[in-house]
């Protein structure tokens, strides 16, 4: 008898322990709810049930791997103590009322491949810890109210394939280390008040598809090194202070769907660009110089 009632209670820890997380991991989540108002949130959490069935919460071996929150009326900031969430793997708060800063202690997550808290009312300065995120693929911060510089250390996200940052108040010049992401497919930073020269670096960018610095205060002459993208499908540089002539092999890049060139001071005939490129479907050069000559641009035979 005794040992059947040993038995029976063995079973009754493992049914309860089966599906839970650590203590600590269970302390960020209610950290995060109490931090943005989580009995105001759309869908919210019943904190006396399993962490497992929590709205927009997947648990994987104890551990918390995944927060899909989007559309969900959260409010506030986000607690540092999301940093202790790391074996986090997504992070989608899209579309909520999200202020204040991105923690540094994001740079604990190591395991992170997508964040998403595009949508928000985040201000302040991204932090440098951000390139800590070894594992990332999608950084998607895009219509939120971000100031200052982006951060060198973006430049170490090797992994990253997605980098959103448009309408925000980003200033300061792009870093050099953006060419160090050999694996980036779209960098759209448009919409913010960035200044100064394109790298020369962002040439080594052999998989972009896409590169938008739409409406900017970014100046000097387009450097030849953007002709290198051979994979590029869009080239959106309008409304910023470019100037002189276009990159001289520009016209190799045969991919090209999208050049949107306006309001700059760019010489010559632009008009005569769209038909050098076979797959253009928008092309824009209105209120650019149409004084000096532009420069030839030859493909191979």
């Amino acid at each position: 008898m005794k040992t059947a009632k040993i038995t029976l209670l063995l079973c009754l820890v493992t049914l309860l322990s089966f599906g839970s997380v650590s203590t600590k991991e269970k302390e960020a989540l209610v950290a995060l709810y109490n931090a943005t108002k989580g009995t105001s949130w759309n869908t919210t959490w019943d904190l006396t049930s399993p962490v497992s069935t929590w709205y927009g919460v997947t648990v994987e071996n104890d551990q918390v791997v995944a927060l899909h929150l989007g559309y969900n009326n959260l409010e506030g900031q986000l607690p540092d103590a999301i940093g202790d969430l790391t074996a986090l793997r997504e992070m989608d708060f899209f579309r909520n009322n999200l202020s204040g800063s991105i923690p540094a202690t994001i740079g604990n997550l190591k395991a992170l491949k997508v964040l998403n808290v595009a949508f928000n009312k985040l201000d302040g300065q991204l932090p440098n810890t951000i390139g800590d995120l070894s594992s990332l693929e999608t950084l998607q911060l895009f219509m939120n109210k971000i100031e200052g510089s982006i951060p060198e250390s973006i430049g170490q996200l090797s992994e990253l394939k997605t980098l959103e940052l448009y309408n925000n108040n980003l200033s300061g010049n792009l870093p050099e280390t953006l060419g160090n992401l050999s694996n980036l497919e779209s960098l759209l930073v448009s919409s913010n008040k960035l200044s100064g020269k394109l790298p020369y670096a962002l040439g080594n960018l052999s998989q972009l598809k896409v590169l938008s610095v739409f409406d900017n205060t970014l100046l000097g002459v387009v450097p030849n090194s953007i002709s290198n993208l051979s994979k590029l499908e869009e080239l959106v540089l309008a409304n910023n202070a470019f100037y002189g002539n276009l990159p001289t092999d520009l016209a190799s890049l045969t991919n090209l769907k999208v050049l949107m060139l306006g309001n700059n001071e760019f010489k010559g005939d632009l008009a005569s660009l769209e038909a050098q490129f076979p797959n253009m479907e928008q092309f824009d050069f209105v209120n650019n110089s149409d004084v000096g000559v532009l420069a030839t641009l030859d493909t191979e035979d």
